[in-house]
């Protein structure tokens, strides 16, 4: 799936979300690694790309790898739907998914992995669940919704739900007020 990727020769492009955080928390609870259960989400991010470009990649991939289903979204428009500032880049775009697990990316890059994750893997391979700063406001009721809809718990029981994580001004508010 990463060469897939790779060969689209796409701007800031990545495969992110469910079908890597499903793959590590299967690893973690000891279930052998298989084929994605949902689609394999494919980020990007170029200026001037549209819902039909993704689409066109979409089938070069699906042409490559019939087997896989691939959802693929320019970040640059992606704030229009969630109702955000624009975002500048893939990375700014994951600061606003609902999980901090979800929110980890990969791509091969000159022969090698490089990974994507704003806030870490440590929640990702802690099994925590943890909403980012942007769901823990006023969306945090849509991120105890997601939860609830996907029933993760009970597919993965060694998830554990964790606070939500203090927006990074905060956090550097409260570091000076320590002083």
């Amino acid at each position: 799936m990463l060469r897939g990727l790779q060969r689209l020769d796409l701007p800031d492009a990545w495969i992110a979300a469910g079908a890597l955080r499903e793959a590590a928390w299967d690893q973690l609870h000891g279930r052998p690694l298989r084929r994605p259960r949902g689609d394999v989400d494919v980020i990007w991010f170029a200026t001037g790309g549209d819902a039909a470009l993704d689409r066109r990649l979409e089938a070069r991939l699906r042409a490559a790898m019939p087997h896989i289903a691939w959802s693929v979204k320019n970040q640059a428009r992606m704030h229009l739907r969630n109702g955000d500032p624009p975002y500048r880049d893939c990375a700014a775009a994951m600061r606003h998914w609902p999980e901090t697990a979800t929110a980890v990316a990969l791509r091969l890059r000159g022969g090698r992995l490089e990974v994507l994750a704003p806030f870490g893997v440590a929640d990702l391979f802690g099994l925590r669940l943890r909403p980012t700063p942007a769901f823990a406001g006023e969306k945090h009721r849509q991120f105890r919704a997601r939860l609830a809809a996907k029933r993760w718990r009970r597919r993965w029981p060694r998830l554990r739900l964790a606070r939500p994580l203090r927006p990074a001004h905060r956090r550097r508010d409260a570091a000076a007020a320590r002083g």
